[in-house]
């Protein structure tokens, strides 16, 4: 782990602004990536699962550098909307989706023209709270999008170590023996497989996953 490397994730901890929210998913202003995570104040978050055409999951293991659950397997993609105009916007999930296009190329070096945010698929929103040390913590309102599509990958290793598509059977072979993050965790033990079964089954749009109401919910989960 090069000083260069500490650094840019550290640059990343104090100078990005993100969205404070109450319970309700109300925005009630902003604070720093680095003070959210070390005095525990709940902000928004998302979640991406992309699926290729043979449905497969691509998760990533998390680089050494980062700050947080380094070298823990985890979902596609999951990080955080900005506290600014573009990702503010809550009507359909837009700002968290022009989120995810912002960190999908960061991280996996995906070419933002080849997504839209009409490829992701909003399936709901919960609310978590996992300790990584006594200074450290997520507390989370985390935003589930899913991704049906082949893309090209270019990885950053700043953010990533690994990736690779795991198939359902593979991925609950590595929940019974791998380390994985506990956001991961709580979306695999209380949502993944049935939307996962829907998906290989030609779901589409987030009706055909859950009812309007069941999508307004948002449910404080703990692994």
């Amino acid at each position: 782990m090069s000083q260069q490397d500490d650094e840019a994730q550290l640059e990343f901890m104090k100078s990005e602004q993100l969205i404070l929210v109450n319970e309700n998913d109300e925005e009630i202003g902003s604070n720093s990536k680095l003070v959210c995570h070390t005095d525990n104040l709940l902000h928004r978050a998302f979640s991406v699962f992309l699926f290729n055409s043979s449905n497969q999951l691509l998760i990533q293991k998390r680089s050494s550098f980062k700050i947080t659950f380094p070298l823990i397997w985890a979902n596609t993609c999951c990080s955080h909307p900005l506290h600014n105009e573009k990702e503010l916007v809550e009507e359909n999930a837009v700002g968290v989706k022009r989120a995810a296009i912002r960190k999908l190329n960061q991280e996996l070096g995906i070419n933002p023209q080849d997504l839209s945010v009409e490829d992701f698929i909003f399936l709901t929103r919960f609310h978590y709270n996992a300790k990584y040390t006594e200074k450290l913590s997520e507390h989370e309102i985390d935003y589930i999008l899913f991704l049906h599509k082949d893309l090209e990958l270019n990885i950053n290793p700043n953010e990533i170590d690994s990736v690779k598509y795991v198939t359902q059977e593979e991925l609950k072979e590595m929940l019974k023996n791998d380390k994985i993050s506990p956001w991961m965790r709580i979306i695999c033990q209380s949502y993944l497989f049935p939307w996962w079964d829907k998906l290989i089954n030609g779901a589409t749009t987030s009706k055909e996953f859950l009812s309007t109401e069941e999508q307004k919910k948002i449910e404080k989960l703990q692994n």
